[in-house]
Parts: C-alpha cells; sequence; structure tokens
C-alpha cells in the first residue's frame, strides 16, 4: 500500500460519530474514498454528505454478516479495491455483576454488548480480511491494514463495566493472533485502546462540563479529554507505517481508571 492515501478505498464502522467520525475525515482529506458502515437510525447519510463526494454512506449492522458483505461490495464497487478497515463501532451499558440491591447483571445486556463490541469487530475484520486478500500487493506486499478499537477500559475496568471491558479485552487478545493469520495475506491488523475522548459516548454518560473537567483531572498529562482528531491521526500513523503489526497502542495521556 503506497503511504500516500490519495484514492485508496477505505471501510469505516461506526463512522456516523465519535472516533469513527473523525477517522473517515481524516481519511477523507487525506484523499481517500470512504464509505461508512453504521446503523440506519445513525446520522451516517449526513456525515457523508458533509465529508463530501468521496465519502458514501451504508446502513449496516455490523454484527450482520449480509450487512457487511454489502458495505463491502459497496466500497469495492464505488471507490476501488478495499485497503483500509477502521471498525469504531461500539456501545456501552452500566450494569453490576450484583448490584448493592441484590439484583443480577442481565444476561441480555452482556449479550448486546458482546455481539456489537466483539463480533460485530471480528465480523467485520474476518470479511475485510477475506476482500483484501483478492488485492494486488504493493512494492513491499502489502495488501490491507485493519484497525479495531477497544479501550483503556480492557486493561483497567471499572465497577459496572464488566461487560463492556470484556468485550474490549477480547478485542485485544485477538489482535495478535488476527496478524500471525492473516500475514501470509500481506495484511496487518492493530487495535487502538483510547481513554476518555470527548465522544457522545462519553458526553451522554458525563453531559455536564464540570463533570468532565473532573474526568480530566485524574489524566496525567495533558490534563484533558482526548480530541477525536488525535485518535484519527493515529489511525493514519498506523495505516502508514508498516511495521506497526499485531499492537494494542493505548491513546491515553498515561491515564489509569480508578
Amino acid at each position: 500500500m503506497a503511504t500516500v492515501l490519495k484514492g485508496v478505498a477505505c471501510l469505516v464502522a461506526g463512522g456516523a460519530n465519535g472516533l469513527g467520525r473523525a477517522a473517515a475525515q481524516k481519511l477523507v482529506q487525506q484523499g481517500c474514498r470512504v464509505v461508512i458502515a453504521d446503523l440506519p437510525s445513525s446520522e451516517g447519510d449526513k456525515v457523508a454528505s458533509d465529508l463530501g463526494e468521496k465519502c458514501v454512506f451504508v446502513p449496516t449492522d455490523v454484527s450482520s454478516e449480509s450487512d457487511v458483505k454489502q458495505a463491502i461490495k459497496t466500497v469495492v464497487n464505488k471507490c476501488g479495491p478495499l485497503r483500509i478497515a477502521v471498525n469504531t463501532a461500539g456501545i456501552v451499558k452500566l450494569a453490576k455483576t450484583l448490584s448493592d440491591e441484590g439484583e443480577v447483571h442481565p444476561l441480555d445486556i452482556f449479550e448486546e454488548i458482546s455481539k456489537i463490541n466483539l463480533t460485530g469487530t471480528f465480523n467485520v475484520t474476518r470479511l475485510a480480511a477475506q476482500q483484501m486478500a483478492t488485492n494486488e500487493p504493493d512494492e513491499g506486499g502489502e495488501r490491507g491494514v485493519i484497525i479495531n478499537t477497544s479501550s483503556v477500559h480492557a486493561y483497567d475496568g471499572q465497577s459496572g463495566k464488566v461487560a463492556y471491558s470484556a468485550s474490549k479485552g477480547a478485542i485485544n487478545a485477538m489482535t495478535l493472533p488476527l496478524a500471525r493469520d492473516l500475514g501470509r495475506h500481506g495484511i496487518r491488523v492493530n487495535t487502538i485502546a483510547p481513554g476518555m475522548f470527548s465522544t457522545p459516548m462519553l458526553t451522554k454518560s458525563r453531559p455536564e462540563p464540570s463533570e468532565q473537567q473532573k474526568m480530566a483531572q485524574i489524566v496525567p498529562f495533558p490534563k484533558r479529554i482526548g480530541d477525536p482528531a488525535e485518535f484519527a491521526q493515529l489511525v493514519q500513523t498506523i495505516i502508514e507505517n508498516k511495521m506497526i503489526n499485531g499492537e494494542v497502542i493505548r491513546i491515553d495521556g498515561g491515564v489509569r481508571m480508578p
């Protein structure tokens, strides 16, 4: 894959908001042609319109094989050979294993989070890899790169986030075996583990600016919430640096969640 990204076809799963939107925007700015795959209820259509003619939205449930296949087909038909896939789709719901009132963690919440965060990530990864393997390799033998998204909660899981932490920890755990599986096909796989970033997921749980400022104080440096553009910059770096493979990279200002 050329380090110059102009004209390169990309899939951004979960690209309608937050980190995914920032990644899609960065890739479009670098000249890529991008397909945003996100839920029909998302703002994906508006985001794609805002990003211009190089961006297309495809309504997609990342846990659906047929939906993801259709999204990849759209990439190939409208943008060219799929060479970059960025997975950012995910949800979080709070539930303790056993609440103070003695209520047990609902199994359906655990299953829902696992289905979207973990199964969805693997579903996009496997199908994107299948398509990438048909590409002509570049001068270095590379056919594609896949970037998944976990979280610092994979390491520092907080009370009430057992399902979320489990799903993100599993994404971390599958990074190296994915890279080993796909290396023979010229495909790299890496994972980004973000800390606290200014996304709808964070603002929904901490809507007041004062709450966000308080959270920022536990970050060693810089003492602030991360900008999604900084996540997107790391996405670009991983794409362009071919020796980054099989890695989980934290981007969190050095924070360790209490």
